[in-house]
Formats: C-alpha cells, structure tokens, sequence
C-alpha cells in the first residue's frame, strides 16, 4: 500500500515519500510523474503534488517539461561524471576546511561510525554500511563551516545516492572502502587536514573508464 501524506504541510510531505522513492529506487530513472496518478496514490489534491514537483527538480531528481508530465531524471554519462569530480572536489576542501575544527566528540563520533561499517561489512549488509558510510560523510561537510559548500553539495550529490552501489563496486568491496574510512581517521586524529584531504580524494575517486562502464548496468 502506498504510505499516505498527512493533512498538514502537503506539499512538503508529498516532497519527502516522493524523494524517498526515487531515492531508495522504488521510482526508476525515466518513470513518469503524472500529477493525477501520485493525487489518487496519496490521497492529496493536485496542488501539493505540483509543488512538491516544483522542489524535486528544484534539487535535480526530478524534470520537468511543459505539457508532458514530470519524469524522475535520467543522468548521461556526462551529468555523473561530471556530479562525481565535483563530489571529490567539495568534499577535500570540506575535510580541509573540518578538520581544523573538530571536536573530540566529533572524531569519538567518526570512529563510531567506521565501528558501525566494521559491523556491517561483517554482516554483509549494505543497507547499514551506507548509512553510516553517509553519516561519515556529513560530518565533514557540516563542520567545514561553509553554509554555500554545503548547500552545494547537497544540490550535486543528492540526486547521485541512487547510484551508491555501484560506485561502492567500482572502488572495490566494503571491507577495502572500510579501510579507507579508517585512514581517514587516523589522519583526523593526527591533525594533518592536507593528508586527510587527500585520503578522502583518494577513496571518492574512480577511474572513469571503470565509471563508464557501470553507469549503463
């Protein structure tokens, strides 16, 4: 059955079960959005739907062209790429811009969170390693202190988390991005934010020619 929009503040709660869709890919790249068929799937009127259309391609998930209906994006190659090198870009200079900044509760906090990734590549769930491989992430990029790099990174990574199996495959398995992850830390721990910059450029990156090659599967 599909989950019902409460009566109050529609448009943003039809916002949030439409992302969660698309986002989790319960929505495909391509499928069409029609206003009249997510009304009768809600129990809403037409009016928040449109609106929370409005904020979905406001935040790249979702296209909209006039008289057809919305349709979730459809990434080309060229668009991931490009999101891809603008992710491992955004995300060294906020750990440059972090590191210098974090408390001991925050790095207590980033070894929690690679705790939880050990657990979770022992148990061979993905689901659990991606949330807290994400927590991981944001850290970073809510303690870098640049209210516009994170609002920019939010923009160009949020539609890319559909494809977060894949890139986890390209760079390697759980266990070898766990690995990563920990020398992170260890360069947090040490202070030495150049170093942890370029850990983390180094664990985003994935050779393009590799990339090409999965982004059609």
């Amino acid at each position: 059955m599909a989950p019902r929009v409460e009566s109050r503040t529609l448009a943003e709660q039809a916002f949030h079960v439409i992302e969660h869709e698309i986002l989790s890919g319960e929505l495909k790249p391509g499928a069409e959005l029609a206003e009249v068929d997510l009304s009768e799937k809600y129990g809403v009127s037409r009016g928040p739907i449109r609106e929370a259309l409005r904020q979905l391609s406001a935040v790249g998930l979702v296209q909209l062209t006039p008289r057809r209906p919305a349709i979730v994006r459809v990434f080309s190659k060229k668009e991931f790429l490009d999101g891809y090198q603008l992710r491992e870009i955004l995300e060294a200079l906020a750990v440059r811009l972090a590191v210098p900044q974090l408390t001991a509760t925050d790095i207590d906090f980033l070894v929690k969170c690679t705790d939880q990734m050990e657990k979770a590549t022992q148990s061979d769930d993905l689901v659990k390693y991606f949330e807290s491989n994400n927590t991981f992430h944001r850290i970073f990029i809510d303690k870098c202190g640049n209210a516009q790099l994170r609002e920019f990174y939010d923009q160009v990574t949020k539609p890319m988390s559909r494809y977060q199996r894949w890139t986890l495959q390209l760079r390697g398995d759980m266990r070898s991005s766990l690995d990563e992850h920990s020398r992170v830390v260890d360069a947090v721990r040490s202070g030495n934010a150049e170093l942890a910059a370029k850990l983390m450029t180094d664990h985003i990156h994935v050779p393009l020619a590799r990339l090409e090659e999965w982004i059609d599967k």
